[in-house]
């Protein structure tokens, strides 16, 4: 019955981290605080259970044109497998890793177009959403770099992804992805978007 009622309650909670003056403070699983760049707009927050697997919460920065066209995204996530899924661990095995806050964090990066498919009920689905219906609009492409922090025995993590607009690099989704002609192009182009990621996040451990 405990195990049902903390399901439950994950199901109807609103989201539990606050968000003030662009810093995302959280006091618990992981007691930490995210600041986000000072132009980035706030856009939201969404909490619910990922999959019936996991409590998830994430929360929606922007960076936009006067036209609400998303030019940068800042993309914070707290998420916990639930009690009822006890066997359950979070795999993440890149080989890159970045220090923020005194935290090891797990790092990679990947380019998406607008229209790619997503997996109903998913954590990009719901932050997509989140978007739109605050009237951003987002770019034809985007480029990623996600940041996970684990612990709690790989069953927590604490996700912070930074994105972009592909336009800035001056070329297309197509001509980043593997196997594309301006591939040669992506080790330059990614590592300045990993420069601008670190540099547009900073993360303070909340001591007791």
């Amino acid at each position: 019955m405990i195990l049902g009622c903390a399901f439950l309650a994950a199901q109807t909670a609103v989201p539990e981290r606050t968000v003030q003056n662009n810093v995302v403070s959280s006091e618990r699983d992981p007691r930490v605080r995210v600041h986000l760049p000072k132009s980035a707009q706030y856009v939201g927050g969404d909490r619910w259970v990922l999959y019936d697997m996991a409590d998830c919460e994430l929360h929606a920065l922007v960076d936009a044109d006067a036209q609400r066209n998303v030019q940068r995204l800042y993309w914070i996530q707290f998420e916990a497998y639930l009690p009822t899924r006890p066997g359950l661990k979070h795999t993440y095995d890149s080989p890159r890793h970045a220090s923020l806050g005194g935290m090891d964090f797990y790092v990679d990066t990947w380019v998406r177009v607008k229209d790619e498919q997503m997996k109903a009920g998913s954590d990009l689905e719901h932050i997509v959403d989140l978007i739109g219906k605050k009237g951003y609009h987002t770019p034809d492409g985007m480029m990623y770099v996600r940041l996970v922090y684990l612990f709690d025995e790989k069953r927590k993590e604490l996700m912070i992804i930074y994105a972009e607009d592909t336009a800035q690099s001056g070329l297309t989704v197509e001509e980043l992805r593997q196997g594309d002609k301006a591939n040669h192009h992506w080790p330059v182009v990614e590592k300045g978007l990993l420069e601008r990621a670190e540099k547009s996040v900073g993360l303070e451990q909340i001591r007791p």
